[in-house]
């Protein structure tokens, strides 16, 4: 990352905490490790994107419905899942400092070094290298890479490691009162598992006819090496996700267009096209036979946010080897090959997974401008300004009476409660007019609207709009509509 990026970062960082997007978990007793609390607008805005993402999931989709699985399940699902024996990252210590390092991590922290010094190309023959050994688990290799290379500890600052050991990323717990009788389950460490063991019983109760979906939103727990860049990499996080249960043959299809309506969604909330692109996988999970990223172009570059996989029949196969229970549908549509009905078949499954927490970074990071004001005489101002798209905006309208008294906040309070049971608003007296704009440009406000002497006379009011800051007279009965149709 160069220094102006990391910077840009930062400052990201630091606005997302001062004006209460995201706080650190137990910072009054200096913190927990990768661990974040959302505070009053993060918290407004991570709801929104929820209801954005399940709305244009179940809402728009006669054929996906959705389901809320507990976190608890039983400790054989993940044995049949393939976590216990495969969620695993390659991990390296240091004999000096003791620290721990997630392989990948290690490696990249050095190539990012070496592109802050103009060295792109050895930056770049140097990730290549490190995918290549990764897609053979070819732990001999990396660590030769490390040594080469000269990586070192960031804390010690020697090359001194042990060997390379995979680590498993689920976190245990006891369920139980009594220790001794008590059986070891997980968190878990992805939602999907809760869809899967539901298939049957989502298909029959929603009476489902394959191709449909189930869609989830939930909490996923991973016990991470190095969890790093803020909420990009959490231990504790939240997950969109959308399994989609196809007739087998036809999920090549399907996968190119989970594909492309997902990164129409993206691009409907009018992120920037260029911001975005697709990583194919080169190294495949246990269970895939497709699978890709759709990843935005972060502060700190390309990083993943959703992954599009192609799972096969893995999940439900398993399943049902483990449970002895038949996770099979039966298919009474026509197969014009044989003329006879499909019958009875494991259906195969295309995921769509998308973590919550990277898309509210993504917003964030995708919003934030530090903006020069070229004023009419001749002098400049500065602004911090989210522009936050209207649908998700943790705020959609700022009611401001110009002042305390004349009967303006008695009007202004009149508009507020026309308008609250439609959308957020916000409603502010204190401070010159131009104070309270900033702080709402600042927590990414849309719309303002302010209550003068003239709003006694004409009912008019002026509303200003946060990107542009131009302002304009509407009459106060406009309002509502006008919020509303940015909104929808």
């Amino acid at each position: 990352m160069s220094t102006q990026q990391d910077n840009n970062f930062q400052a990201i960082i630091a606005h997302a905490k001062e004006y209460g997007f995201v706080f650190q978990s137990s910072e009054i007793y200096d913190g927990l490790s990768a661990v974040y609390d959302y505070g009053p607008y993060g918290s407004e805005l991570k709801k929104n994107i929820k209801d954005y993402w399940w709305k244009s999931m179940t809402q728009l989709h006669e054929n996906i419905v959705g389901i809320d699985a507990a976190i608890f399940m039983h400790p054989t699902t993940w044995k049949a899942s393939g976590h216990v024996d495969n969620f695993n990252d390659p991990m390296i210590d240091n004999k000096d400092s003791k620290k721990r390092y997630r392989v990948d991590h290690l490696i990249e922290a050095h190539a990012a070094i070496l592109e802050d010094k103009g060295k792109q190309q050895e930056a770049d023959a140097l990730l290549q290298e490190m995918d290549a050994l990764l897609a053979k688990d070819d732990f001999t290799g990396l660590k030769k890479l490390i040594e080469d290379h000269k990586i070192v500890c960031a804390i010690s600052g020697t090359c001194n490691w042990t060997d390379i050991r995979q680590f498993n990323l689920m976190f245990e717990t006891q369920l139980g009162s009594v220790t001794d009788e008590a059986s070891t389950i997980y968190l878990r460490p992805e939602t999907a598992q809760g869809i899967f063991v539901n298939f049957l019983n989502v298909q029959k109760t929603a009476r489902m006819k394959v191709p449909f979906g189930i869609a989830q939103i939930g909490k996923a727990f991973r016990n991470e090496i190095v969890a790093r860049q803020f909420i990009f990499r959490m231990r504790e996080f939240e997950q969109m996700e959308m399994q989609f249960f196809v007739r087998p043959g036809t999920e090549g299809e399907w996968y190119k267009y989970w594909k492309q309506v997902r990164l129409q969604w993206h691009l409907s909330l009018g992120l920037p096209a260029e911001k975005y692109r697709y990583h194919d996988h080169s190294k495949l999970a246990h269970y895939a036979k497709e699978a890709c990223d759709i990843e935005f172009e972060f502060p700190f570059g390309f990083k993943e946010v959703e992954g599009i996989h192609s799972r096969s029949d893995f999940d439900l196969s398993q399943h049902q080897t483990y449970s002895k229970k038949k996770m099979q549908y039966f298919d009474a549509d026509i197969d014009p090959t044989t003329n006879k009905p499909y019958g009875n078949y494991v259906p195969y499954v295309i995921e769509t997974s998308i973590g919550l927490d990277r898309m509210v970074l993504l917003i964030l990071s995708n919003a934030y401008e530090e903006e020069t004001i070229q004023k009419e005489d001749g002098t400049t101002d500065s602004r911090v300004v989210m522009h936050i798209p209207e649908k998700i905006a943790p705020i959609k309208l700022a009611v401001l009476p110009l002042t305390k008294k004349d009967g303006l906040p008695e009007i202004a309070r009149d508009l507020m409660d026309e308008c609250k049971n439609y959308f957020r608003c916000f409603y502010e007296e204190k401070d010159a007019i131009g104070k309270r704009y900033r702080r709402q440009d600042a927590i990414g406000t849309p719309f303002c609207v302010t209550i003068d002497h003239q709003t006694k006379e004409d009912n008019t009011v002026t509303i200003r709009y946060r990107d542009s800051m131009q302002q304009e007279r509407i009459l106060m009965s406009q309002v509502r509509d006008v919020v509303l149709n940015a909104i929808a």
